[in-house]
């Protein structure tokens, strides 16, 4: 008697005080109204401008969609009844508005699928039809949408395969489509739970080094291998506007798929085995062939070998050929890049890597076009004499931008741009492109000139720019530069033809619209956005400046409620919500980039709606991480985040309008292993919220964030910031949130969950919610609606309310 009794006490204990039996719950209404909102819709813009395309989809996802059957493999996440991405953002709307005749009408879409859930938006080369596919409950249909008549058609069943991703590519006629297709032939799917097991799983290792992050969802065992192969197979077919469908290659597991620029040739690349169960799919072996826009195979650009190998370092690449893009200004050149360093970053060498060009019909010897100083990184073509082509190197944040004349390979190319990447200040923008009569986008090059626009940060602000290069000369004019007040100005295109910008101007309370911009002043209304945050539209934002103990210029942005007395001066709770970055010198990481005049968008992991709630929020603060020459960043870690966060907390407390014995700080990934840190190593916040994080590094031992040592390199680093082996120093209340189905390298579930029991061993306050279904982000309504529950009883407890708890 005596037993049960104690048995029934024990679970009466457990249930009040280990685990809640607690069903979905919802915010505050004053929350809730901001998430219940319509939100407007993504835009499109043809190239001349003709039309704009309004894309709807709903904010969040349903718990009931998550739940869908759902396999992990390879690093992807499928519905293997749909060959879909299990977790793909779908449009459930299209609009089209004509930018030429009515600004004011936008049209509905005829012909809509019922429930529409669309995705693989994708443009016919002469931008008069839109591609796209529906995902029905039986599969993945084709559907092409015509601009003119506004009709929008199916043109295959529920067959298409989409989980490789490239599922749709136009023939350059604008007539015909390269579809992925289910095999007609194909084994059935096995599910784990249905297998009885005929052995151990085992690996082994041949005295070799495979180095490799933390990778989630990858394969375990033979059933996933078929199960792989099954869903990657895809047959593709030739499918004709009018419907009409021929094979075009039969099956394989087909990835990527790009047509040369005149149309006359197809890069085709599949996987092939042996399958791997350390890396994702992306490293499994493949191979790379060139086809006839018939299909005939004409050339087997490359056999990639599996890579579960790489030298030391973020900068090493595989050795051979990599990179196969098509020369978009060529009718059918291929280029590709191979390292000259064996892709080993620790090898001294003069160049890095060295970039190709073979030309159709791919029966000589490639040519050699470029050597680079540092890995190579992307290329912008524009005709016979004028190439663009840009390198980078993460260890010291170097860029260089190349000019060269792909015409003469031997003639030397001109370094038109040296500077660290990270330096925002200093960079010159990007260029203006244009599509060519391929259809292709490349340099926009009018009179020697190209065109550039940047972002325009400086110490004074942010003023975007539209600058012109002389080729000849290489000297900049600059054309535009927006000094627009109390409103936010991005520049999204130029046509220098009719000197007009494509602009998007924003406000704190006003949402992001569209405009043309003639040069000489003129400003012309496309689109009528409305705010969908009333609520908070008044309240105060700045951006803050201070500095830290070192002297290291810092900023964040300060929001207050609606309504707050300046003169009064009512000490607030706050939120302080931030995500450390790391820098190789201080220049850099001083540097303001928040722009004030910037739309307040409060997205679904925001800090902002607690404006509603009567605290002060204290964003994007600025957590630089400082490593210059050969000291590496994280060697002081710690030591640099708790000044980052004193520099807050004292600019913030200098301005009288925080209780500094009430602040909160919180974080989502790398921002929630900040908070756990935070809280174990300061005594500035009455609580913290760390989202989705990681908390011991040992269990990411080679390399995590921007930390490129393994453990038994820097095992003294490995521990210093891994806030699980410091649990025992947390005394504030801290508030952990994960997602069950964290995808994410590094941040596992089994990192939240080891932390908590570390934490409840210790005698912490601390709580636990693991989110049903959901991934590194949260996608669900419930799950969204739920967290901010969490978040808010969790504030109100020991933050606002802190001083009646004590």
């Amino acid at each position: 008697m005596f037993c049960k009794k104690l048995f029934f006490y024990n679970l009466i204990f457990f249930s009040l005080y280990a685990q809640e039996d607690l069903k979905y719950q919802v915010p505050p209404k004053a929350i809730l109204d901001l998430i219940d909102v319509t939100m407007p819709p993504r835009v499109l813009v043809d190239d001349n401008k003709n039309y704009m395309i309004y894309l709807y989809r709903d904010t969040y996802k349903a718990i009931e969609e998550l739940s869908e059957k759902e396999m992990r493999l390879a690093g992807l996440r499928i519905n293997p009844k749909t060959n879909i991405g299990s977790r793909v953002s779908y449009y459930n709307n299209i609009k089209i508005s004509s930018v030429v005749n009515s600004l004011s009408k936008i049209y509905d879409v005829k012909g809509l699928p019922k429930n529409p859930r669309l995705s693989n938006v994708k443009w016919s080369p002469d931008q008069t039809k839109i591609a796209m596919t529906n995902t029905t409950k039986e599969g993945v249909e084709l559907w092409v949408l015509d601009l003119k008549s506004s009709k929008l058609k199916r043109l295959t069943g529920p067959k298409l395969n989409a989980n490789l991703g490239s599922v749709i590519n136009w023939f350059k006629d604008s007539k015909s489509l390269l579809v992925k297709f289910v095999p007609l032939k194909i084994q059935p799917i096995i599910m784990e739970d249905d297998l009885i097991p005929s052995g151990p799983r085992i690996s082994t290792n041949d005295g070799k080094k495979a180095q490799n992050r933390t990778y989630q969802d990858l394969l375990k065992n033979k059933n996933d291998e078929n199960n792989f192969e099954i869903l990657a197979m895809s047959e593709l077919y030739k499918v004709s506007i009018k419907g009409k469908k021929r094979l075009w290659k039969k099956k394989n597991m087909h990835r990527d798929i790009s047509f040369s620029p005149d149309g006359s040739y197809v890069l085709v690349s599949t996987i092939k085995k042996p399958f791997s169960y350390l890396v994702p799919y992306y490293r499994f072996p493949s191979t790379y062939i060139i086809h006839t826009a018939s299909s005939k195979e004409v050339k087997r650009l490359a056999s990639i070998p599996l890579i579960e190998d790489l030298p030391k370092g973020f900068m090493a690449v595989r050795e051979g050929k990599r990179s196969f893009k098509w020369r978009l200004d060529k009718p059918a050149s291929i280029c590709f890049v191979s390292a000259l360093d064996n892709g080993d970053p620790n090898q001294e060498v003069q160049f890095r890597d060295e970039l190709f060009q073979l030309d159709a019909p791919f029966k000589s010897n490639p040519v050699t076009l470029l050597k680079t100083q540092n890995r190579y990184y992307k290329s912008s073509w524009c005709n016979d004499t004028l190439a663009i082509v840009s390198d980078y190197w993460w260890n010291n944040r170097n860029q260089k931008t190349y000019l060269f004349n792909p015409s003469n390979p031997s003639k030397e190319s001109l370094v038109i741009s040296d500077r660290n990447y990270q330096d925002r200040y200093s960079d010159p923008g990007d260029f203006v492109e244009e599509r060519n009569r391929y259809g292709e986008y490349v340099l926009l090059l009018r009179n020697k000139n190209l065109f550039l626009i940047g972002d325009g940060f400086s110490a004074d602000g942010q003023f975007p720019f539209l600058d012109e290069l002389k080729i000849d000369t290489f000297k900049k004019k600059r054309i535009y530069e927006s000094t627009i007040e109390g409103k936010k100005e991005s520049l999204r295109d130029f046509n220098p033809d009719d000197n007009k910008l494509f602009v998007r101007i924003e406000s704190p309370n006003e949402y992001p619209n569209y405009f043309f911009r003639n040069l000489d002043g003129e400003l012309n209304q496309i689109t009528y956005f409305a705010n969908p945050f009333k609520s908070i539209q008044n309240v105060h934002k700045e951006v803050i400046k201070y500095k830290r103990a070192d002297g290291l210029d810092l900023s964040a942005t300060l929001y207050l409620p609606d309504g707050y007395n300046f003169s009064q001066k009512e000490k607030l709770p706050m939120i302080m919500w931030a995500y450390p970055r790391e820098y190789k010198d201080k220049s850099s990481a001083s540097q303001m980039t928040k722009n004030p005049n910037q739309f307040t968008y409060p997205y679904a992991g925001s800090p902002l709606y607690w404006l509603t709630r009567g605290y002060a929020v204290l964003d994007n603060v600025a957590f630089p991480i400082v490593g210059e020459g050969n000291k590496q960043p994280n060697d002081d870690f710690r030591v640099q985040l708790v000044s980052n966060a004193k520099a807050a907390i004292d600019k913030v407390a200098n301005l009288g309008y925080v209780d500094i014995d009430r602040i909160a700080v919180g974080g989502h990934s790398y921002g929630a292993f900040m908070v756990a840190n935070l809280l174990s190593h300061s005594n500035y916040f009455a609580a913290g919220i760390a989202r989705s994080g990681a908390y011991n590094r040992t269990l990411t031992p080679f390399g995590f964030q921007s930390e490129e040592r393994n453990y038994w390199e820097a095992p003294q680093v490995y521990y210093n910031m891994s806030p699980f082996m410091h649990a025992d120093k947390l005394e504030s209340p801290i508030l952990l949130i994960h997602g069950e189905a964290d995808n994410n390298s590094g941040t596992y579930p089994l990192q939240s969950e080891r932390y908590f029991n570390a934490l409840k061993g210790l005698g912490a306050t601390a709580r636990l919610v693991m989110l049903p279904k959901e991934s590194h982000g949260y996608r669900a309504k419930e799950s969204i609606l739920h967290m901010l529950w969490e978040q808010d009883t969790w504030l109100e407890k020991f933050v606002k309310n802190k001083k009646e708890i004590n």
